[in-house]
């Protein structure tokens, strides 16, 4: 963003008197173009990939970092910046075709593992980056979407660079599985990990993408808030707080300043005041999980979630909530009891016993809590309860 947008979007934003100037540069779900204080990190991925520059495919790669540091961040800009450099489109690159050079054409992809659990949304997604030809989405089978993979990466000319981001969360395709998939072009694909850690039995070279330090944090939650805020509605003293808080997990710090710019919005306030950080941060859940992992569920199990975070579990153990639920919707108890078993399972939401005097041998009843920040989904989420 050069210098007259930032203060054309300043001057707006405080003619209208508004906190927030631009949602999704404070949103924790979407990544910079630049990720700030990610110099070396992204060299030393750029080095693993060198025999791309060469036409060869480099080793399997892994590119690990604890929750909050910024993997998906660094490989997605990554991958966008290798696309502008070679002057290709938003989806591929070609390293081919000018002045009738014979290179290889290679095409980078990010497969978003938490929007990718079957061999036929990973045959989709890929096809969807490589192909210039639309994919449907429905009325033809895995084996012609294969098919279709295996035609397009079929010359010796072709090849693609697949990173499987969030290999290693519950529900998602691991990377022994995508290789599996892939066997019928395995010779034209190699793989890059992203996750919170290597993938079973991974032999080639790993970059580590650290946590975040406090000042490095503070410099993240200020570049978002210089373009998503409205001038002089945070002040700088809250934002080293909350990078302290936040204790080097970016998507935590994000997730509290978008929660916080929420609620003073919904408060009409015209600066983001202390009370407002705090009851962001506290709807951060300690060792929780990224909001997007609740963005990624289907739209019946995302207005599930909704109601539930609406009505709120209190004590009450599931059965009474999923009945709560159940009444504001056209679901019954025991559809939306099942679906809550089912985002337990996953990790996004955690049940929890309660307490009971009962001294016989039934099952101890327990409730279910967010394990992810509330504001932020409620927010972000299109979807709605009314149309349960």
């Amino acid at each position: 963003m050069d210098l007259q947008e930032r203060i054309a979007r300043r001057r707006s934003a405080r003619q209208g008197r508004t906190v927030v100037v631009d949602r999704d540069h404070l949103s924790p779900v979407v990544h910079r173009p630049e990720p700030v204080g990610r110099g070396p990190v992204l060299e030393q991925l750029l080095d693993t990939l060198e025999p791309v520059f060469g036409g060869e495919l480099p080793p399997p790669v892994a590119v690990v970092g604890p929750a909050g540091s910024g993997t998906s961040a660094v490989v997605t800009a990554l991958f966008d910046a290798l696309n502008e450099q070679f002057g290709g489109s938003n989806r591929t690159i070609a390293t081919t075709t000018r002045g009738g050079s014979t290179d290889p054409v290679t095409w980078f992809v990010a497969v978003d593992g938490r929007q990718v659990e079957s061999p036929f949304s990973l045959y989709r997604a890929l096809l969807s980056s490589i192909s210039t030809d639309r994919v449907p989405e429905s009325g033809v089978g895995t084996d012609d979407l294969r098919s279709r993979l295996t035609e397009q990466l079929g010359r010796p000319d072709r090849r693609a660079i697949v990173a499987i981001d969030h290999h290693d969360e519950p529900e998602t395709l691991d990377v022994a599985r995508v290789r599996d998939l892939l066997e019928p072009v395995g010779d034209r694909i190699a793989t890059v990990a992203v996750g919170q850690r290597e993938p079973d039995g991974h032999e080639g070279p790993t970059v580590t993408v650290p946590a975040y330090r406090d000042h490095e944090l503070v410099d993240v939650v200020t570049d978002r808030a210089s373009t998503g805020l409205a001038a002089g509605v945070l002040d700088h003293g809250l934002v080293r707080d909350l990078a302290d808080w936040a204790d080097g997990n970016a998507h935590d710090a994000l997730a509290a300043l978008f929660g916080a710019a929420v609620l003073a919005t919904e408060d009409d306030a015209d600066r983001i005041e202390p009370r407002h950080l705090e009851t962001a941060r506290d709807d951060v859940p300690d060792d929780g999980v990224h909001v997007s992992r609740a963005l990624a569920l289907s739209e019946t199990r995302q207005r599930v979630l909704l109601a539930l975070v609406e009505i709120g579990a209190g004590d009450r153990p599931i059965r009474e909530i999923a009945a709560a639920i159940a009444e504001r919707s056209s679901l019954t108890a025991g559809t939306v009891k099942r679906f809550l078993y089912e985002i337990a399972d996953r990790g996004i939401i955690e049940r929890v016993p309660l307490p009971t005097t009962d001294t016989g041998s039934g099952r101890q009843p327990s409730t279910v809590e967010p394990r992810f920040p509330t504001i932020a989904f409620r927010s972000l989420t299109s979807t709605g309860t009314q149309s349960l």
